[in-house]
């Protein structure tokens, strides 16, 4: 039996127009002169990245009675490189980059075999001689002329009951990945693996024969905390979300500057947006909350010098990745309310986990800046969008006016922490007066069970309180348990198929909020949430990477925004994240 993949030439541009090259090769092994201390594999820092174990059966069971060739390595990693034959720096093209390089290996075997070619020809190989060539096609051509892919293919003899693997990996290498507009301007960054590698091959050598290690650490410990969290169907949830999150990430800078960005894949393809890291967090609060911090940093380092003009937070860092080059106009999209809040919460969230004070004295003046608004706008909201914008703007949101409270009430905490103790009697103060009045506006107390509306006073409606999530994952207190306790009885009411809708406007629902929502809820409401959604990704017809958006009644996307492989699938990880 062998084991066989092939990736598609696509994958280096979104322009099919544009010429591809690619060659073959084999990388010696190789490791990096230091370790780095952000990053745990090679694989954070591409922002597209992946590592496929294909299984078969042990040759060596005594149930098959057979011997299998003898998979004796060679030596390297063996690989396909794909590029764009015209490199264009800090371009996309259909939400695909337009430079660097993709390489698609595994471990130089006696037994592996190769081929580059048209689709059917490589394909038609494998399936008729049950290895590939050991030849390159060099009609180098547009991507959609005569399809090329990459074939690789390890025979494994015949094969019995015990599994054993072959690992493929994918990356892409680039020299240098950002536009970043920080402190002193407009500036170039290169990819963190720049400074410990000297060549792709270096860290391609690497990437490879690390995945035992990174396999283990991770993933083992995954397995373990997800099943006594949630049990099986939350691995399963989990387990998917975590490479969707980490894939949409990319570690630059070097090593005593560095940074994380972020591109929001598949809605609009925003640079660090803010209401997306939102959402993602809860996955490294779980891993690493030290990472954190990087995703913050070129968010505060922009707008602390000057370059954006408003009181309240930036949406986003750019209109498309990979350029960060800020808002200097102020003319990103406009969700005040949801950034500052958010901003103010992650702030303090990474703090707690990392004891690191200091970052809260560091960024104290914009904090308190973005607190100024939340005083004068979280009691009454105006009509705006949250980050659930697709589902429109609206006045008086409910769960955005709890939003930007418990911001209110994570600086008090914030200032008390580093010092500013009348600060804090003040901010706390307002917070608590204004979730009193909020108990009364936002809340359909003679509903049938309760439950907090959409906005305020319109006692017919309702919406997933998932803002509610982080009065705990602070451990602030200031949301009363009993809000707690009605949102948790309400939900399974008004649960479909598939999990609980969004709010009344429609029956699509966010995965990442319904996994906020769960964590804070009983367990019995938590358990039905978590398998709902999990049914979800067993039956859905959506044939695309996990989809954060999604009808709670057909499990499809059909008539709604295609939200796939986004990093807001690292919501997923709320229940994990909280404090122990």
């Amino acid at each position: 039996m062998a084991a066989v993949d092939n990736v598609y030439v696509e994958w280096i541009s979104g322009d099919r127009n544009a010429i591809a090259q690619w060659d073959y090769g084999v990388a010696p092994d190789a490791t990096s002169s230091s370790t780095p201390t952000t990053m745990s594999t090679m694989a954070s820092t591409d922002a597209t990245d992946k590592k496929s174990k294909t299984k078969t059966k042990d040759p060596k069971s005594t149930s098959s009675g057979s011997t299998p060739l003898p998979t004796a390595v060679k030596g390297g990693t063996a690989y396909h490189r794909v590029y764009r034959q015209t490199q264009l720096a800090f371009s996309e093209t259909a939400d695909q980059t337009d430079y660097g390089y993709y390489y698609w290996a595994t471990k130089n075997v006696a037994n592996l075999t190769y081929q580059s070619g048209a689709d059917t020809s490589v394909r038609t190989n494998f399936a008729t001689n049950g290895k590939l060539p050991d030849t390159q096609d060099t009609n180098y051509r547009a991507i959609q002329n005569a399809y090329p892919v990459f074939g690789l293919a390890v025979d494994l003899g015949s094969v019995g009951t015990t599994a054993v693997s072959t690992l493929f990996v994918i990356g892409l290498a680039q020299q240098q990945a950002i536009q970043f507009d920080g402190a002193n301007g407009i500036v170039s960054l290169p990819s963190l693996w720049t400074s410990y590698y000297s060549t792709d091959l270096a860290a391609l050598s690497f990437f490879y024969n690390d995945y035992a290690t990174s396999e283990s650490n991770f993933d083992s410990q995954l397995k373990t905390d997800a099943v006594a969290a949630g049990g099986q169907d939350y691995l399963t949830i989990t387990s998917l979300a975590a490479r969707h999150a980490f894939a949409a990430t990319q570690l630059v800078g070097t090593p005593t500057k560095t940074y994380i960005f972020l591109k929001e894949i598949s809605s609009d393809g925003n640079t660090q947006t803010v209401d997306i890291i939102f959402p993602f967090h809860p996955i490294l609060l779980y891993g690493n909350p030290g990472l954190l911090k990087l995703l913050l940093d070129p968010l505060f380092e922009n707008q602390e010098a000057g370059q954006y003009p408003h009181q309240y937070s930036m949406h986003d860092l750019g209109s498309h990745y990979p350029n960060a080059t800020g808002h200097p106009l102020g003319n990103d999209e406009q969700q005040p309310l949801e950034e500052c809040g958010n901003m103010l919460i992650m702030t303090l969230a990474y703090a707690q986990r990392k004891q690191d004070t200091a970052y809260l004295t560091q960024h104290y003046k914009i904090l308190q800046q973005w607190t100024q608004y939340l005083i004068q706008e979280a009691l009454y909201p105006a009509n705006q969008i949250s980050t659930d914008d697709f589902a429109g703007s609206l006045a008086n949101q409910t769960d955005l006016a709890l939003k930007g409270m418990i911001g209110i009430e994570a600086m008090a905490v914030i200032a008390n922490l580093t010092g500013n103790a009348a600060d804090g009697a003040n901010y706390t103060a307002i917070a608590h007066s204004y979730i009193t009045q909020w108990q009364d506006l936002g809340v359909a107390h003679n509903a049938n069970p309760p439950h907090t509306a959409l906005n305020y006073g319109a006692n017919d409606t309702f919406g997933l309180l998932y803002n509610l999530y982080s009065d705990r994952e602070l451990g602030l207190n200031l949301v009363p348990q009993s809000i707690y306790d009605m949102q948790s009885a309400f939900y399974p009411t008004i649960s479909n198929k598939y999990g609980v809708p969004l709010d009344t406007r429609h029956s699509y629902t966010k995965d990442d909020w319904q996994m906020f929502a769960a964590a804070v809820a009983s367990k019995s409401t938590q358990a039905q949430a978590i398998s709902k959604l999990a049914a979800f990704i067993n039956e859905t017809p959506i044939n695309r990477a996990f989809p954060d958006l999604y009808d709670t009644v057909t499990g499809d996307n059909n008539g709604i925004p295609q939200f796939v492989a986004r990093p807001a699938q690292g919501g997923t990880f709320a229940l994990l994240a909280l404090p122990k």
